[in-house]
């Protein structure tokens, strides 16, 4: 029996039960998987009409296993998690208190130049395989790269005179929005590279985020909710509160520093994963509704789960990229409590 770590669901109708020490899913009154408790690592409810047991959440509970709901448009909609998780007192407190001072800006202008930085590595990455057949294309992708590149050095200057002013101390909350203009400005050159690195027959629209009709933003946008539910874990167990964060605003039902922290692994996890599905032609399917199809939600949540365990290099050794994501939560927690002088960001090679 292969060994599940991430149990998905999206079959409607199916039922999670605990037998024994493993989780059962059936449907319709046939078996269809079995997952070890000792092995797993999180469950994904990514389809509608499923129902599990009470014992199935205590179980979950007692072994540190969250249970994660996604819709079938892949936004987060809510997690489980042991109550014994959320006992971290001082690294939550200190979370809270970064906010007011210079540690809040310094973590997210740190995100913006992560994000940024592995948007710039992805194009290159991408392009390098033209630079022979397409030199025209290769050229272009280029440019926009250091196009890309020149927004991370407005976000140096703001830096420096914002962290480093001598008439006054900034917070987060004084230049977010200048923060957030120059991520956007980037983030369009990137996409608009990105664009000219599709196939033609794609006949793609843009980057759209909500409400997008097309498969390859609903396969984009799929699969940023599987990595929200790992950062979110990753977020929890290094004592961190997922709903309080530095660069996005907190707002009611919105996991702020998971959106923060997801920022530095999007174009790593989950763009290259599914830009090199669409461009060897895979199929990514739509329903009649604009949704993508059960069996393409399942495809793509097993492609990003499993790019997840690929390594990449980070602190001169090569880790899984769930490790990554997990000691990049750790060294965030560790930097508010006061324990590291800075946070990096985590930026992949090319």
């Amino acid at each position: 029996m292969p060994i599940v770590q991430h149990l998905i669901v999206d079959e409607f109708g199916s039922f999670v039960a605990k037998k024994s020490g493993r989780l059962r899913v059936t449907c319709q009154g046939e078996k269809r998987s079995d997952a070890p408790l000792m092995h797993l690592e999180t469950v994904l409810i990514t389809g509608r009409g499923v129902s599990l047991s009470s014992d199935v959440v205590a179980a979950c509970a007692e072994e540190g296993v969250p249970i994660h709901f996604l819709s079938s448009r892949g936004k987060p909609v809510g997690s489980l998690y042991s109550a014994g998780l959320a006992a971290t007192v001082q690294t939550r407190r200190a979370q809270l208190e970064a906010r007011q001072d210079s540690r809040g800006l310094h973590i997210a202008l740190t995100v913006a130049e992560g994000k940024l930085g592995n948007q710039i590595n992805l194009l290159k990455y991408m392009a390098k395989y033209r630079k022979a057949k397409q030199p025209d294309l290769y050229k272009e992708v280029r440019l926009l790269a250091d196009d890309v590149l020149d927004h991370i050095a407005e976000l140096d200057r703001l830096r420096a005179e914002s962290l480093q002013s001598p008439v006054r101390s900034y917070t987060v909350d004084d230049v977010r929005g200048q923060i957030l203009s120059i991520e956007g400005r980037g983030s369009q050159k990137y996409w608009q590279a990105v664009g000219k690195l599709l196939l033609a027959d794609l006949n793609w629209p843009g980057r759209r985020t909500q409400g997008a009709s097309d498969p390859l933003n609903s396969a984009l946008n799929y699969g940023y909710g599987i990595l929200y539910s790992q950062v979110e874990r990753a977020l929890v167990l290094a004592g961190l509160d997922p709903y309080a964060g530095f660069l996005h605003t907190d707002r009611p039902g919105k996991s702020a520093l998971v959106y923060d922290m997801v920022e530095e692994f999007r174009q790593t996890v989950v763009d290259r994963t599914v830009l090199a599905v669409f461009n060897r032609g895979g199929a990514i399917e739509l329903d009649s509704r604009g949704r993508l199809t059960e069996k393409s939600r399942r495809s793509l949540a097993d492609k990003v789960l499993t790019r997840l365990e690929a390594q990449e290099r980070y602190e001169d050794k090569r880790h899984p990229l769930r490790n990554i994501v997990q000691m990049q939560a750790r060294h965030l927690a560790a930097y508010l409590r006061g324990e590291r002088n800075a946070y990096s960001p985590f930026v992949s090679s090319w």
